[in-house]
């Protein structure tokens, strides 16, 4: 793996590729006034635009779902990619080259070397495609039609085929500029005794694509009796390509993953087509390797953690099947979703499935499935003699386990009820306790954060310090008339600091009476001030952000419109720090005679005094802000 992007490349990549033109390849934006742009949220559904883009800040908020941020944030989410992979891809489109600071390739090459590959593969995948059409590859078309793929089928799969001679793909690759360096390192090319030959030769191809949909490797079907090599030859380790951190189909499922919090596995590239020709589209499979840790953490990017969500294996009913299964289940603690079992009947695959009983079969193995921890539970208890009390104890000590890790509280106590029966233990609440009890273990083990949680939410920032609990008390409505100029002068403060500096940055934390925006206040200081407000200025106060849900709110706040039809200026800057003081002079005054009441007549004459030249103090300077407006700040 490459080391830490060098920060400058970072900053390079965002200033360079612009947030409009980004969203603009997802949807459509129109005019929103003051320099924004909106159009419909494509993280939730709705009828009428609430989503916002600040070209001008490189941001975006959703005023429906909450979602927002920059450049880098939105195609996270939209596209699922890591941090890292985000920055390569967007320095990829902006010609920009990266430099890593710590292990991998040299800095300064690793960039322009995985640009290198990716195009090879690009070319590499036409080329096969464009070899599917002539004689040679008659036998390969045969092969699709025998399993009902059409000529649509392989087209929308970018199913090809290899040439059998030996350097076909090596001399066309070559004839583009790649060098034989580059051909052995992307591993569509190895060693021969005379220099690069082609790795696949006479074979059915598919290109496998990363989550992104760039060509990463191959996965090449033998179709000759007279190739000696594997049934299904895959692209070796390669920089680009890591069987145990790509899965066959992601590309074209993770859209319909994320929409219907759901995804189905399969065993191999014909049975990802078969589902999705059946209307299965959020099928995928790994590529030549057991489904592992590297799979899991690319699907619970696209499932959110979200505990309502589910991921379906399917396997032959056969002896391997079952042992794929069962090291399936070793990993179902590491999914917050729930995971289940589809059993193919007679141990036909879902490609023969299809064949035999078309699209309705396949739809209905999929609705047949069962929840992956009853299988197990099954295949467990099995295997002891239930006839003998050792066995039954045997059994109880193997199975207790698994149900205690059941995720759903509930589920978990009838299946400790079913497992009693199951067993032939009369009395049901030993078997209950015994369960509650390792589950309780097991929770107490898991306080370390070592497990998903159950419910949505966002890591917190590496070495972070602790958050202050939030106040209890009643919800704040910081869009109510009574925050409403608050709201506005801080939108002010980060879209137009020049409006409102230097009067605004002489305000203190306590003229603003919400506290979310009391915060983002001291975040506006903490950064320099409005008056110091530069290229770098909105980053800063981002960056001086306590937690995500205040950086949230920084952004939120630079992307919402300001209540003006007109272009802002000085004058209606002035309204607002007006209004901002006057109601914080207002709210003093309040609390002075309140003071007052409460002295009385008995207090003692100096601290009385004091208490009502304050409040004279006050309502002048209040009389006059009303009178003068921004000529009394």
């Amino acid at each position: 793996m490459a080391g830490r992007i060098n920060d400058d490349d970072v900053k390079a990549v965002r200033d360079a590729v612009p947030i409009d033109a980004v969203v603009s390849e997802y949807l459509q934006l129109r005019n929103a006034g003051g320099g924004n742009l909106k159009g419909l949220c494509p993280f939730h559904d709705e009828k009428s635009p609430s989503f916002h883009v600040s070209p001008a800040k490189g941001l975006y908020h959703c005023f429906g779902c909450q979602e927002g941020g920059d450049t880098v944030d939105f195609i996270m989410k939209i596209d699922h990619l890591s941090f890292a992979e985000t920055i390569e891809r967007l320095a990829s489109q902006a010609g920009i080259t990266l430099r890593y600071e710590e292990g991998g390739y040299t800095p300064g090459r690793q960039q322009g070397e995985r640009t290198r590959l990716v195009e090879a593969h690009k070319a590499a995948a036409q080329f096969y495609v464009d070899q599917l059409d002539g004689p040679e590859a008659e036998i390969g078309r045969k092969f699709l039609a025998e399993r009902g793929f059409d000529q649509a089928a392989a087209q929308h799969f970018g199913v090809g085929y290899s040439p059998a001679g030996w350097d076909h793909l090596t001399r066309f690759l070559r004839g583009r500029g790649f060098s034989d360096q580059e051909l052995i390192l992307s591993g569509l090319s190895q060693d021969g005794r005379r220099g690069p030959i082609d790795r696949f030769r006479g074979r059915l191809m598919w290109p496998i694509r990363d989550i992104a949909g760039e060509v990463v490797g191959f996965g090449a079907r033998k179709l000759r009796d007279d190739d000696n090599g594997p049934k299904y030859l895959n692209t070796p380790e390669t920089p680009l390509y890591r069987k145990s951190q790509v899965l066959y189909g992601i590309d074209l499922a993770k859209k319909e993953i994320a929409k219907t919090n759901r995804a189905v596995v399969v065993e191999g590239y014909t049975d990802v087509m078969a589902c999705h020709l059946a209307g299965i589209t959020t099928a995928i499979a790994t590529c030549g390797t057991s489904f592992g840790e590297g799979h899991i953490k690319i699907l619970r990017r696209l499932l959110m953690d979200n505990a309502g969500s589910e991921v379906v294996f399917t396997f032959d009913g056969d002896a391997a099947g079952q042992k794929a299964a069962l090291r399936a289940f070793e990993d179902d603690q590491k999914f917050a979703a729930e995971t289940s079992i589809a059993i193919t009947p007679g141990g036909m695959d879902p490609c023969d499935l299809r064949l035999d009983k078309g699209d309705a079969a396949v739809a209905d193995l999929v609705e047949s499935r069962t929840p992956l921890f009853e299988f197990a539970l099954r295949h467990v208890v099995s295997r002891h003699n239930l006839d003998t009390t050792v066995g039954r104890a045997a059994a109880l000590d193997e199975a207790a386990p698994i149900v205690a890790n059941i995720k759903n509280s509930s589920i978990q106590h009838e299946s400790a009820v079913q497992l009693a029966g199951m067993l032939g233990i009369l009395d049901t609440q030993f078997v209950v306790r015994r369960v509650g009890q390792l589950a309780r273990w097991a929770r107490e083990r898991g306080r370390d954060g070592q497990t998903p949680s159950r419910t949505p939410r966002r890591a917190p920032a590496a070495e972070a310090p602790p958050q202050p609990a939030a106040p209890r008390g009643p919800a704040l409505n910081l869009r109510s008339p009574a925050h409403r100029v608050e709201r506005e002068l801080l939108k002010l403060a980060l879209q137009r600091p020049d409006l409102v500096s230097p009067a605004f940055d002489a305000y203190g934390l306590d003229e603003f009476t919400a506290p979310p925006y009391a915060t983002v206040r001291q975040c506006i200081e903490d950064a320099g001030g409005a008056t110091a407000a530069d290229n770098d200025y909105l980053p800063r106060v981002i960056d001086a952000a306590p937690d995500d849900t205040v950086r949230a709110m920084v952004r939120e706040l630079a992307v919402e419109p300001l209540h003006t039809r007109r272009d802002p200026d000085e004058a209606y800057a002035g309204v607002q720090l007006v209004a901002v003081r006057l109601a914080a002079v207002n709210q003093r005054v309040t609390e002075i005679r309140g003071t007052l009441q409460r002295l009385g007549s008995h207090a003692d004459p100096e601290h009385l005094a004091a208490v009502q030249n304050e409040l004279w103090v006050l309502q002048q300077y209040g009389q006059s802000l009303r009178e003068r407006g921004y000529g009394a700040l």
